[in-house]
């Protein structure tokens, strides 16, 4: 098997030679986030019905434009696009062109994602293997912003829906076409996340899925879905269930639950043997012989692993990080294989949810996996020792998470201080930042554009 490894330029994971062991090494070029997802999409799918909310516009947009151009998809089907005047009804148009046995697609992000909440549950119930592609965003509170954060995805995560988290914008475009197999594979909805902006709107050296491979992996819609309204075969739908009926169906639903895990590891095997990038439900990066160990989800684990070497190579640190792919079906024995030996382990999050007393949504769900583990209970092997565990809030509504975040987060870890911290801002909870090392590569540059505006 070939040795994978991270590209530092792009940030793309290869295989040492791709070019020549791998049939569809992708197709070189320079796009963001929301264009990777447009041409996966744009291809592989029928429809669209969204309506637009910043991040997620260019999504839409540049679906909406294949389909003004007359572009075809991968199978010669002319593209639908409807914008109707909310998120919800943009979900529900979804809805109604999968039942039908379409397949489909939306782009959404914040409020609007929040607003077809109701929805999303049935489109799991019913069994309609959707992606939904998300530019994560911060929710309005004190006040408004149209940046990153993932109190919007964390807000959903209950509706029964797989759900992928990218780091990049190669990344979004592979997971596109991952959640989309597993999908289909499984019947079960996905949602493939990326940063709002961070990872949207920032262009990157990527190599697009070529057409052919796309044609292959995903295969032709009526091969894969079922039509739910074949008047050749009646059926009823969304029909009103009592005591007598609405527990087995809702109960008899986690047969489908039980095949999205195989059926999205098949997905990343596959995806792997054809283009020689490889995914799985975490990476794990110079974790097996780590003493401490940074846990998150999204475009600042790039930072945080960058972080890392510096760590090892600059203080002596024995530092690793843990990037999570999966959050549904949340891969609770692998992350408690690749943290299990440390001495302690930091789980930031993009959000902040002070209510509760144990953490954020990802802190929640690692304390119990290690509960679990513990007891060695529901199908997770027993453990004799737990690490040390801290987490905190870092770059909610887009804010930076530099280096230097990342070494304060390890010093308080081989410190034993805070439980519970931010970074990034002023306040009583926030660590201290002593030095913020330049990491990126010789001769490299950054940019960065500001504006100011309400529309949203």
């Amino acid at each position: 098997m070939a040795t994978v490894t991270i590209d530092r330029a792009s940030g793309i994971p290869v295989a040492e030679e791709t070019e020549q062991k791998f049939e569809y090494p992708g197709i070189p070029t320079t796009c963001d986030g929301a264009e990777a997802v447009v041409w996966v999409e744009s291809r592989i799918s029928q429809g669209s019905g969204a309506y637009p909310i910043t991040s997620s516009t260019t999504m839409g947009g540049g679906f909406n434009a294949a389909m003004m151009n007359g572009q075809p998809n991968l199978w010669g089907d002319q593209l639908v696009f409807v914008e109707p005047e909310s998120e919800h009804s943009a979900a529900t148009f979804c809805e109604g062109f999968a039942v039908a046995g379409g397949r489909v697609t939306n782009f959404t992000s914040g409020q609007g994602l929040v607003l077809m909440k109701e929805v999303l549950y049935t489109i799991a119930g019913k069994r309609l293997p959707m992606v939904f592609n998300i530019g994560a965003r911060a929710l309005t509170s004190q006040g408004l912003n149209v940046h990153a954060g993932h109190d919007d995805v964390m807000s959903v995560a209950d509706v029964g829906w797989g759900m992928l988290f990218a780091r990049n914008a190669q990344e979004a475009g592979d997971l596109c076409l991952i959640s989309r197999r597993a999908a289909e594979a499984s019947q079960t909805p996905f949602m493939n996340v990326q940063d709002g902006f961070l990872t949207t709107h920032t262009v990157e050296t990527v190599r697009l899925p070529e057409l052919d491979f796309m044609k292959a992996y995903i295969g032709k819609p009526e091969d894969k879905l079922m039509n739910l309204m074949d008047p050749a075969n009646p059926m009823m739908s969304g029909v009103v269930q009592n005591q007598d009926s609405y527990m087995k169906g809702k109960i008899a639903q986690r047969w489908y639950y039980d095949q999205v895990e195989p059926a999205l590891r098949e997905a990343f095997e596959e995806f792997y043997r054809n283009t020689g990038r490889r995914y799985d439900f975490v990476d794990a990066y110079r974790c097996e012989d780590a003493e401490f160990i940074l846990v998150g989800m999204g475009s600042y684990m790039e930072t945080a692993q960058a972080t890392i070497d510096y760590l090892r190579e600059k203080k002596g640190v024995k530092a690793g990080c843990l990037n999570v792919y999966c959050f549904r079906p949340f891969p609770s024995q692998a992350i408690i294989d690749a943290l299990k030996n440390c001495t302690a382990f930091t789980i930031i999050e993009r959000m902040d949810d002070p209510l509760s007393t144990t953490g954020n949504h990802l802190t929640r769900e690692v304390k119990a996996a290690f509960c679990d583990a513990v007891g060695g209970q529901n199908g997770i092997e027993k453990i004799e020792r737990l690490p040390r565990i801290y987490s905190g809030a870092a770059g909610l509504g887009s804010r930076d998470v530099r280096p230097g975040d990342i070494i304060a987060i390890f010093d308080n870890m081989v410190s034993d201080g805070q439980d519970f911290f931010c970074v990034g801002v002023k306040h009583p909870l926030a660590l201290e930042v002593k030095e913020d090392p330049d990491l990126r590569p010789t001769g490299g540059f950054s940019m960065r554009g500001h504006s100011v505006g309400g529309f949203g």
